[in-house]
């Protein structure tokens, strides 16, 4: 079992490449739902994000592999609580984005930037990166203002994805070089985490 907060990270990070896999196959996932507004009506978009979601976890795992990570956390890392918490509370926000979706279909793309955002927030505390912090707020600001302007599916689906690219590929060659933004992160029991 792993105890201290900062070892925890540490095998989060080894295991899934800081979780820039993880933001890649998403940034798939919305590039694929961005190509389907080009080709569909926007609500099947709204399905091709949805399944795409769906194997954002297996996609990756298959690109952790590639990138010599195993894939899996260590089966004592208290993390891996959250990180379930945080997905099941992603699969609960959909149905609210669903409707919002029958409603305006402008305003779908947006919603799901604000729900995937308020996710990747939580990714701060489970890799130790402060980028996921910047990832979150730039998603969410996105969502905001894609929102309040009533920009097409296509262009809301294609911002996601692109901002989502942008942080996969920082964050993956920050894994690579073995930098950790937030490495002189120390717990204090007494505090809490910052």
């Amino acid at each position: 079992m792993i105890s201290d907060l900062t070892q925890a990270q540490s095998d989060m990070r080894s295991s899934y490449c800081s979780g820039g896999a993880g933001v890649l196959a998403s940034a798939l996932a919305w590039l694929s739902a961005a190509i389907s507004t080009l080709q569909a009506a926007p609500q099947q978009a709204v399905w091709v994000l949805f399944i795409g979601g769906m194997a954002i976890h297996p996609v990756a795992t298959v690109i952790c592999k590639l990138l010599g990570s195993a894939g899996k956390h260590n089966k004592g890392n208290p993390l891996g609580a959250l990180a379930w918490a945080s997905t099941l509370w992603l699969i609960f926000s959909l149905p609210l984005a669903y409707v919002v979706s029958l409603y305006r279909i402008e305003w779908f793309f947006p919603a799901m930037l604000l729900v995937i955002g308020g996710r990747y927030l939580t990714f701060s505390m489970l890799f130790g990166m402060r980028v996921y912090w910047l990832l979150g707020l730039s998603l969410a600001a996105a969502g905001y203002l894609l929102g309040k302007s009533l920009a097409s599916p296509t262009v809301g689906a294609f911002v996601g994805a692109s901002i989502e690219v942008a942080f996969a590929i920082f964050i993956l060659l920050a894994n690579r070089r073995g930098v950790r933004p937030n490495n002189s992160f120390k717990p204090n029991p007494l505090r809490g985490s910052a």
